[in-house]
């Protein structure tokens, strides 16, 4: 071994190519549904044009309300993208240079699947990746109370009926185990 290399764990290397992934998510501001579009190592103007079209084929439905779009000004960002968007009557919002505040939701929503999720575990590869946010995301929408919402989730149907007498709590696990559920028994 000479001395200009030097020990390489392949394990680090692969975390350290995942720090670079990109997640292209979409939120629904007054509901606080989150919408995975996908993740991506390299965020091409073509890979996020086709997520765009494929987010709006799979959810139409749920995002035909949606009045406005607020996005940064990432250079992936091009003019077909807010085409998807605009044919769905949709406004264009863009935020200004170097102001992550003006988009407060989404730097709140990738702040929690950092503090919630990332953070506690190691990510191998981009399919786990892939796997533990797509279920983060579903726990978020369906389990996790949101203060905005009177501690209810994003996609609950009803308030749910507390029964009298003894409760029976079962435990559920989510995202390999991280993450807790707890939901009265029938």
């Amino acid at each position: 071994m000479s001395s200009g290399e030097s020990f390489r764990d392949p394990r680090q290397s692969a975390i350290r190519s995942l720090n670079a992934t990109v997640p292209l998510f979409f939120i629904d501001i007054p509901t606080r549904t989150v919408y995975l579009a996908g993740i991506t190592q390299h965020p091409t103007s073509a890979w996020t044009t086709q997520a765009a079209r494929n987010l709006l084929l799979r959810h139409t439905d749920q995002l035909a309300d949606a009045g406005a779009l607020v996005r940064d000004r990432g250079s992936q960002f091009i003019d077909a993208f807010d085409e998807i968007f605009r044919t769905e009557h949709m406004k264009i919002l863009k935020t200004p240079v170097r102001t992550p505040v003006a988009n407060a939701f989404a730097e709140r929503w990738i702040g929690s699947l950092r503090r919630e999720l990332l953070d506690r575990t190691i990510i191998w590869n981009q399919q786990q990746l892939e796997r533990l946010v797509a279920d983060y995301i579903d726990h978020y929408n369906a389990h996790r109370p949101h203060r905005s919402l009177d501690q209810r989730p994003p996609t609950a149907s009803a308030i749910p009926n507390r029964p009298d007498g003894q409760l029976r709590v079962v435990k559920s696990t989510r995202c390999g185990g991280l993450i807790n559920e707890y939901r009265n028994a029938a």
